[in-house]
């Protein structure tokens, strides 16, 4: 799902302070650019974190927000599947069976188990990785 939020960049000693009103976050960066990137980040992560904890994400405003004539307003597209596919590294244990010989001949050939399986799963589920 993408969403388009509306951004406040705002010029400070070392760069641009980004604040995010409709998801009341803030971040910084050294430089428009970077503002920008780390205000998709920043929104990215706080998104994925809400469903996470399963909270709905909350819609965008249409409107531009107030801000001071010396601030700048932008707009920051995120799309949540695709953020989540590329940060959400965290890993879970999970209980695997296989047959005895299996095991054994991947101990003895010292296979990782472990690395094999999310291999495996990256090429069945994410062919264009």
């Amino acid at each position: 799902m993408i969403k388009v939020y509306p951004v406040i960049l705002t010029p400070a000693k070392m760069g641009y302070v980004v604040t995010v009103p409709d998801l009341d976050i803030n971040t910084q960066g050294k430089d428009i650019a970077e503002a920008i990137y780390m205000a998709r980040d920043a929104i990215g992560l706080w998104g994925i974190t809400e469903q996470d904890d399963g909270k709905k994400i909350p819609e965008p405003s249409k409107a531009e927000p107030s801000h001071e004539t010396n601030e700048l307003v932008s707009w920051i597209d995120i799309d949540f599947a695709k953020y989540r596919k590329a940060n959400d590294m965290t890993t879970m244990r999970i209980n695997v069976s296989v047959p005895k010989y299996l095991k054994v001949l991947g101990d003895e050939a010292g296979i990782n188990f472990s690395q094999e399986l999310q291999e495996r799963l990256r090429e069945k589920l994410l062919p264009t990785h």
